[in-house]
């Protein structure tokens, strides 16, 4: 006979009958007891971290291929300490990304431009780093101002305006550069970026950083929320009383001046640089964003996600080349890591449906 539970008044304290049931078990209204599934959870934490344990798998069969060279400080050191660049233009990319803006073509234009400005304006007409830097981030977010504008307040599509306004500034970095890679900068400013801490460059620090405070934002904050809404249905996200426009535009300034300073940053490490390149940083940006789909929070967008498919990719490439690939390897590899992992991810995820 089933009998009703008592209810606790205002001021009473309520008795847990079943406070000494074992905690690996809850008694159903049938009388029957529900296990908690240890196999869902595996499941789920094996879609979570498949990434990570193909990474793994990956140093250990590139070990075994090359013994004594693959396995060094050395070579973690020159993965962890060389994707500075991917990770500040996917932490851009993301910005727009996360709020439904999926195809910003202008990342690697707003990071080339930057890098440019500073090596341009301190090489050829003499000015002070600091000035030089700040003017470089305010001209190239301003290109940020006016994409946010024209897609969000003018409508027009995102594809035409980035690729349009990507091109416009790419051009502009080769006029400004006389066609060629811009050198010169004293290397006394390289060791903001290149100073080593604890065996890896303080860049590396910066995108850990960076990716923690996006991380952050998104999981915590309301703003990342309200992104989060917008990115998933705008139209709803809107009749919910959020400011839509407002938080897609900003994602437009935003994602710009992350690419601004990770140029910046970029020009100072190097000492100058070649806008001939900027274009070769847009593919492995899309590929590291989408691919980090796959990992942590599978199915969608985030930032330690994508922090991790870049030094996964970075890893899978280096390997091969260390094998003797050819330098087309990176094209192939970043394009069948990207089919290949984000297939598994939606297999795996439909299996915990």
């Amino acid at each position: 006979m089933n009998i009703p539970a008592k209810q606790n008044g205002p001021g009473s304290q309520a008795v847990d009958k079943d406070v000494t049931a074992p905690v690996t078990a809850a008694t159903t209204p049938g009388g029957s007891r529900h296990v908690p599934d240890v196999a869902a959870f595996a499941r789920d934490f094996g879609t979570r971290t498949a990434i990570i344990w193909i990474w793994v798998v990956m140093i250990v069969i590139y070990t075994l291929l090359e013994p004594g060279q693959f396995f060094e400080a050395g070579v973690f050191q020159t993965i962890f300490s060389s994707q500075q660049a991917t990770v500040f233009l996917a932490l851009g990319l993301l910005c727009t990304v996360c709020v439904g803006e999926y195809v910003d073509l202008s990342v690697a234009s707003l990071f080339g431009l930057s890098a440019t400005l500073l090596p341009v304006l301190v090489v050829f007409h003499g000015w002070n780093v600091l000035a030089a830097c700040a003017v470089a981030i305010v001209a190239t977010t301003a290109f940020g101002v006016i994409n946010g504008a024209l897609v969000v307040f003018v409508g027009v599509n995102v594809i035409v305006v980035t690729l349009g306004s990507g091109t416009l500034m790419l051009g502009l970095a080769l006029w400004i550069s006389h066609l060629g890679d811009v050198a010169g900068m004293s290397n006394s400013y390289a060791g903001f970026a290149l100073h080593s801490i604890f065996g890896l460059q303080a860049s590396f620090y910066y995108g850990v950083v960076l990716v923690g405070v996006f991380a952050y934002i998104l999981a915590y904050t309301p703003l990342g929320r309200r992104m989060r809404f917008v990115g998933a249905n705008a139209e709803v996200a809107r009749l919910s009383g959020i400011r839509v426009n407002r938080i897609r535009f900003g994602a437009f300034v935003i994602g710009a001046l992350i690419c601004a300073v990770g140029g910046v940053i970029a020009a100072l490490s190097l000492g100058g640089f070649d806008p001939n390149s900027t274009q070769s940083y847009l593919f492995p940006t899309f590929a590291t964003v989408f691919l980090g789909m796959a990992a942590i929070q599978p199915g969608r967008f985030n930032p330690i996600g994508t922090f991790i498919a870049i030094y996964f990719l970075a890893t899978g490439i280096l390997g091969l080349e260390l094998l003797g690939a050819a330098g087309w390897i990176s094209d192939v590899f970043y394009g069948g890591a990207l089919v290949i992992a984000v297939t598994a991810a939606t297999l795996l995820r439909r299996k915990l449906v």
